[in-house]
């Protein structure tokens, strides 16, 4: 009853499942499992989402009852091996009878890494691996960059001209009227990267000038609020923005040099206000700390939305592993108008960061480029 079309279609199956867990399963992987019995009939399906506690296969499993003896377990993910929160989804796939498991990858986390597949062969299960796998890798490289190097997966996000300019001149003064560059369908995919991100970041010159809300406004569920980050290292946030006057339990000032009465002030209001050490001579925080820091917060994805001095640093730093590039086919040109990345850059082209498998996205009268600088499956 298994050829390579009908397993395609099962694994196409739990990647659409996996994706509902989008927002709602991290800091776990998104998961989604289907049982198929014999008859190609499906009789469970599951999507793993953090708060429920139990894992896709589980949920499948329960859903099946009797009718998982025999049939076969679809998963995008390796079935885990060891108790975590819930127990090993290996020896529940085992103990219901499942005959056979096609999955679409390796757990990446260290501590499982084909533990899962190596316990359900050796119960007698037929196993096999790799179907739609760069997909799959695609739906987890957060958790694959978190659970790997314990900090997130950060995406350097900019909406620009086609001559890489951010901003037209006179946007130095405070609350100009707002000019977007890009059109209305390139921001709404912008609010669909905000509901895959755990943090958002910018610098605190951003905050001054434009005064922006930095919210998800995909209208998805999320577990946990997007957390918004502003580097600000010496604590120049406005109290009147409106960061400030919306923040609940999700606004994150990080600072290199903490003035007490403006961190009391920070505080009194619900910001969080934390010290990290300084990287560079004018003082701004170290962006290896910055991201070991969220990285303790069990913050998987970051998004840098900054400004030209954020985006050089990041840039510079090497913390970086992917780029989302927004292109509005129009021309700025001119002196002042604000480049996308502002500080040293690299002095040669040999130095310059090379962007590997790049895909272009159509959106309406714009573009993006997506791309990795580093591999998250990579060590």
């Amino acid at each position: 009853m298994h050829n390579h079309s009908t397993d395609e279609l099962f694994l196409r199956r739990t990647l659409d499942l996996a994706r509902l867990g989008t927002g709602l399963a991290s800091p776990n992987p998104c998961v989604g499992a289907v049982i198929v019995d014999t008859k190609g009939t499906v009789v469970g399906e599951g999507t793993h989402l953090y708060d429920s506690l139990k894992h896709a296969e589980t949920l499948a499993l329960e859903q099946a009852g009797e009718k998982a003896r025999g049939a076969t377990l679809y998963v995008n993910l390796e079935p885990c091996s060891r108790q975590g929160r819930t127990g090993s989804c290996a020896d529940a796939v085992i103990a219901a009878g499942i005959s056979k498991v096609v999955a679409c990858m390796q757990d990446p986390n260290p501590q499982v890494n084909g533990n899962g597949f190596a316990r359900l062969r050796s119960a007698g299960i037929e196993v096999s691996t790799g179907g739609l796998e760069a997909e799959a890798k695609i739906i987890n490289e957060t958790f694959a960059k978190y659970v790997r190097h314990k900090i997130p997966l950060i995406t350097l996000k900019a909406a620009m001209t086609l001559d890489g300019k951010i901003a037209p001149p006179h946007f130095k003064s405070r609350r100009p009227h707002v000019e977007w560059i890009t059109g209305e369908v390139a921001r709404a995919h912008v609010q669909e990267l905000r509901h895959q991100s755990d943090a958002i970041l910018v610098g605190v010159g951003t905050v001054i000038t434009d005064d922006p809300l930095l919210t998800d406004r995909s209208g998805r569920p999320r577990r946990r609020p997007l957390l918004r980050v502003v580097l600000d290292s010496r604590l120049r946030l406005p109290l009147d923005c409106q960061l400030v006057r919306t923040a609940q339990d999700d606004v994150l000032v990080l600072c290199s040099f903490a003035e007490e009465k403006k961190k009391k002030q920070l505080l009194k209001l619900g910001i969080h206000v934390e010290q990290l050490p300084r990287a560079t001579a004018d003082g701004h925080p170290d962006l290896s700390a910055v991201a070991s820091f969220l990285g303790e917060m069990e913050i998987t994805s970051l998004m840098i939305e900054g400004g030209a001095m954020v985006n050089g640093a990041a840039l510079a730093s090497g913390i970086v592993d992917k780029i989302f590039f927004y292109y509005a086919p129009k021309i700025l040109g001119g002196t002042d108008s604000i480049s996308f990345a502002a500080g040293p850059g690299f002095a040669r082209i040999k130095d310059a960061p090379c962007i590997k498998t790049l895909r272009v996205h159509r959106l309406a009268e714009d573009f993006a480029v997506e791309g990795y600088l580093k591999d998250p499956y990579a060590d």
